[in-house]
This record gives C-alpha cells, structure tokens and sequence, in this order.
C-alpha cells in the first residue's frame, strides 16, 4: 500500500487546524471520504438526478442502473445474493428493523436474546426493548481484560443471539463463525454489527454463516445516511415490512395491498439515492486497494502505536493488534478524555472522547468515559508520533 498516494485522494487530509494540517484520528465515529466518491455523487447530482424504478426517461433509467449496481457491488463484496442486500439509512436502522420485522413475530414471553455488554446502543437498546415488550429473557455475555467473549457457549439455545464483530471501544474482533454456529446449532439465529469489521478487513457472510448482517456506509469511505441490511433470503421473505409506502408496494387496492419483491420490500419510499451510488463507489475504491492490504497496513500502524502508547497511557482492549481493528481506546492519568481531546485539537490531532455509545461497556469496566484514537488506511506513523507527543503535552498541562 503506498499511503501517499492514497492520502492525496482525500481532500480533507489538506485542512488546517489551528494552523497545523489536521491528523484525523476518529474514523471509528466516521471515515474521510475519497475523491472517487465525491465525484460518484457530484456526477449523480450533475448528470442523472432522477428518482429510481418508477420512471421510464433517460435519467430515471440512469438513476436505476447506477442504484441497482451499487446494490450488485455491495453483495459481491461480502458474498450475497442482490436480493438479500437491503438499504437502509445506517446500521442502527438494519438492527431495528430486524428487531421489529423479525423479532416482534417470533419472539415470545419463553424467548432468550443474548447480547453482550460490550454492544454499541444500537445493538443493545433494540434487544432491551424487544424482552421489554415481549417479557422474553434478555441475557448478556460477559468479556474478559481484553473484551474476548465469555461463555458464549452458555448462549446456545437463544432464540437470537445479536452480537457485534469487533468492539468500537476495545477493538476486540469476536470469532463470528463460532457465535453463528453456536446460535445454529442451539435453533436460533445469528445476527452480527458488523460496522466496526467490515471497513477493516474480508468479509463473508456465507462462510460466516450469520442469518442477519447489519453495518453503516459512512465508517468506510461512503456518504452518511446509508447503510445495509443483509438476510438470508429465506428469513427475509417470511418478515413482514419495516415501513410502508413507496417501493415497497407491488399493488394497492382498496380491500389490501400486496407487498413488493425482494429486497424492495424493505425499502419504502424514496430512497438515498446518492447514498447508495456513494456506497458503490466506496466499495470500489476498497476493492482497488484491496481489503486484505488494508488489514495488514492497520495491523502494523496498531502495533506501532500500541508500542509507543502503553507506557504514557492505560489502554483498554489487546495489546496484540493482530485480536483488534485499527482503534486503541485509552486514559491519561488524571485527565478527563474531554480535556485530552481538546487539547490534541488544539494541535490539529482529531480523536474521540466519552463513552462511544458503549455505556454499558463503560459500567464494565468501572469507567465514565475514554479517549479514543481509531485509523483508517490513510494514517501514518507520523500521525502516531504526532498523537503521543500531543499526550504528553496533555501530561505536562495537568502536571
């Protein structure tokens, strides 16, 4: 991978920050986005605005063509089917769908949900909610020093197992081929966040073997306000729409409707357009770079902040990068995280701070808050350098 080609593809790399160039180190909470995939949406904009499906003019074709091919990429890039490739605006919208669609029919008062503490809201208040209103047992998987899962095995026999592959605050990445196989063989499903793995490294999903996937354009190059839903055809088709409206209808007559096909079922109204072709474009540019080089390009960033961090800083999560995807989650002695993000600003250095929608994980670990630095494939160990001398800057404020 060469890194200075690729930082030049993003134009935002070139901001200033209190007059020094910005080292963005928050990628966790979202991703810089490439030229390629501005320009995917400036041409959109420019050329074929158009709504999808409905229309039979040029630019409504062109519209179409571009949001069905991006749907085409992104099942080919965890290994899909198009018709299980539902878009939504965000991961937490995917989860909430599957929560309602699914779980509101089949779940029932001698139910049990698994989740762990170590899940973002997103995929710990949906579940919380759901036991709520169906009286179901809602159990929680506890994790050890370096947030690897414990007692999964207890797990087997849930009838949803929901779990996040790899933690947005410890960075532990969970063996989702053992969590879906725990949850198939005990008669459940498995349902897998997959917004902190999939910008970072290969994904599968069929030799994952998981019933639901869900994760968010945004922390991998593409536009905010898309997202994906995958489901295995044959869940899919037997759950009843999210929302109504739109696309999603096939027939509307006075006496009922009649729902659309796969995947439009689930995709009411007007959908992000843009989004979705920013999406295409993203996934694209991952492509060309070719996602196993990016995982070994973030491993050796990981293990080189990890060496130069242990000693100024408390990390939470492994200290061996290869268990971790590209964020280090950390405390300054005596400092809140809020004053050492400030201060790291005051420098151009952008990271994290507070709880990371992971209160729960937060409690856990008898904390309030953390710092949180997470990279992307345009970091550098410059940026590294710059971020540890920032800490001890930080230090030296609060000495």
């Amino acid at each position: 991978m060469d890194v200075e080609k690729i930082r030049k593809d993003f134009p935002i790399l070139e901001r200033m920050v209190n007059g020094k160039k910005i080292a963005y180190l928050d990628n966790g909470a979202t991703s810089q986005k490439p030229r390629q995939v501005i320009d995917a949406i400036v041409r959109y904009y420019s050329e074929y605005n158009a709504n999808v499906h409905r229309g039979v003019h040029k630019l409504s074709e062109e519209s179409t063509v571009a949001y069905e091919d991006a749907r085409r990429k992104v099942a080919e890039f965890i290994n899909a089917s198009e018709e299980e490739i539902i878009f939504v605006k965000n991961a937490s919208e995917a989860l909430n769908l599957v929560m309602y669609s699914y779980g509101m029919k089949n779940i029932t008062h001698t139910s049990r949900i698994t989740i762990s503490i170590a899940e973002h809201h997103s995929n710990f208040v949906p579940w919380q909610v759901l036991a709520e209103r169906k009286k179901a047992k809602l159990e929680f998987l506890d994790v050890d020093a370096e947030g690897e899962l414990v007692g999964l095995e207890n797990a087997s026999g849930s009838d949803i197992i929901s779990l996040v592959h790899a933690s947005n605050v410890l960075g532990t990445i969970n063996d989702a081929q053992k969590i879906c196989k725990v949850a198939r063989d005990g008669g459940g499903i498995s349902i897998i966040d997959g917004s902190q793995s999939i910008p970072h490294m290969p994904i599968d999903v069929k030799k994952m073997g998981c019933d639901f996937f869900a994760f968010t354009g945004h922390k991998m190059l593409a536009p905010t306000g898309i997202g994906v839903l995958y489901g295995k055809k044959e869940l899919l088709e037997k759950m009843e729409p999210f929302l109504y409206g739109g696309d999603m209808i096939i027939e509307v007559k006075k006496e009922g409707s009649k729902w659309n096909n796969l995947p439009y079922k689930f995709e009411a109204g007007t959908p992000n357009i843009e989004g979705a072709i920013g999406l295409g474009a993203a996934v694209d540019y991952l492509n060309k770079i070719g996602m196993e080089e990016i995982r070994k390009h973030e491993i050796e960033l990981l293990s080189y902040a990890l060496g130069k961090l242990k000693d100024e800083v408390t990390i939470y999560g492994p200290l061996d990068a290869r268990k971790r995807t590209g964020l280090i989650a950390f405390n300054v002695a005596g400092v809140h995280p809020h004053d050492v993000a400030t201060i790291l600003d005051e420098d151009g250095i952008e990271i994290r701070s507070g709880h990371h929608c992971a209160q729960p994980l937060h409690d856990r670990l008898g904390l309030e808050s953390s710092a949180r630095a997470s990279f992307y494939l345009y970091n550098t160990k410059e940026e590294v350098d710059r971020l540890v001398e920032g800490i001890r800057k930080v230090k030296r404020v609060f000495a």
